[in-house]
């Protein structure tokens, strides 16, 4: 997995944990197991949300893990162009690479530990498409998309992009250099990400070496959640078992979370690393109401009306001429 990584964990910042004591870890409120949904032009993802109470998601409203999978030669599969409005999509590619183009005439690449940030705000037409070296010779393929929401006065801001290579991505390690952390928006022990938020969030991805404990701090006022993409371990003070596909909701109040790696006997056979590669989210609740329909997330059904109606006529942008072969245009 070629997410960015170095040799010598102990070389990197530390992240202190915090002094335990009643209350201090957040508890495990639940554990889920995403569903298997197809996507795009017929390419399989796991989703653990939505599909549980949102509440307990906000800011977010959308997890994809796609992979992680080999793919033969001209197996691999994206998503043909489509639009957005009233969120952001935040795509984390492990492994594999992804091609991008927008209505704006933007376009870029993703690949080995890059994340790209996409506002949609007002609204955008894009595509999500496997490289052309991955769909003629295959390859491994792993990333996740995120969908952070706006709140009702951010849904009309203009569109934009941040293209973060995996270089920038803030590494620390665990108090014992049992673990690698990558950082990618927000903040984590007062160390930052390079991701520039709307809404206030943290967002990592953490490789714990087999048998060794990660506890970081955590806001008391944001949600929490643990999301497992590769191994085994267990989550919280509690050790709440958790696997690959299986997302731990925290329960509110405490300033700690905790997840745990199984040992190495157990890690056999669960994933390429060995060890448990785990998504650390959370975030500020925007607490507002939500209407969705598709790739439209506003805060009432009226704005989800207008935004279908936006999208007919035109007025997210069209495919560029260039691209009107890349997929058959927007869907």
């Amino acid at each position: 997995m070629p997410a960015i990584t170095v040799e010598n964990l102990l070389v990197l910042p530390r992240i202190a944990a915090p002094a335990a004591g009643p209350g201090t870890d957040r508890p495990v409120q639940r554990v889920v197991t995403a569903q298997r949904h197809l996507e795009g032009a017929g390419f399989e993802v796991r989703r653990p949300f939505p599909g549980i109470g949102m509440y307990q998601a906000d800011p977010f409203l959308l997890l994809d893990h796609m992979g992680p999978v080999r793919h033969e030669p001209h197996e691999a599969k994206g998503a043909p162009w489509h639009p957005h409005r009233g969120f952001e999509t935040v795509t984390y590619m492990l492994d594999g690479e992804m091609v991008h183009h927008d209505s704006n005439g933007g376009g870029g690449r993703i690949s080995d530990g890059a994340t790209q940030w996409m506002t949609a705000g007002s609204g955008i037409l894009h595509d999500e498409v496997p490289s052309e070296e991955i769909v003629a010779n295959g390859g491994w393929f792993h990333g996740v998309q995120l969908w952070v929401n706006l709140p009702r006065s951010l849904k009309w801001t203009a569109p934009r992009y941040q293209e973060i290579d995996g270089g920038a991505l803030r590494l620390l390690t665990s108090e014992d250099g049992g673990a690698l952390v990558r950082v990618i928006a927000g903040e984590l022990g007062g160390h930052a990400g390079p991701g520039s938020t709307y809404t206030p969030i943290t967002y990592a991805h953490a490789s714990v070496e087999p048998g060794a404990r990660l506890r970081v701090p955590w806001q008391p006022d944001f949600t929490a959640m643990a999301y497992v993409l590769e191994g085994a371990g267990t989550a919280g003070a509690e050790r709440r078992p958790v696997e690959a596909g299986q997302l731990a909701f925290f329960g509110p109040g405490g300033s700690a979370l905790t997840v745990q790696a199984a040992p190495e006997a157990e890690q056999r056979g669960r994933g390429r690393t060995g060890k448990l590669e785990v998504l650390l989210l959370g975030g500020l609740p925007i607490k507002e109401p939500v209407a969705r329909y598709g790739p439209f997330v506003m805060n009432t059904r009226q704005e989800i009306i207008q935004a279908a109606e936006d999208f007919e006529a035109g007025r997210m942008g069209t495919v560029p001429a260039v691209h009107l072969g890349d997929g058959g245009g927007a869907a």
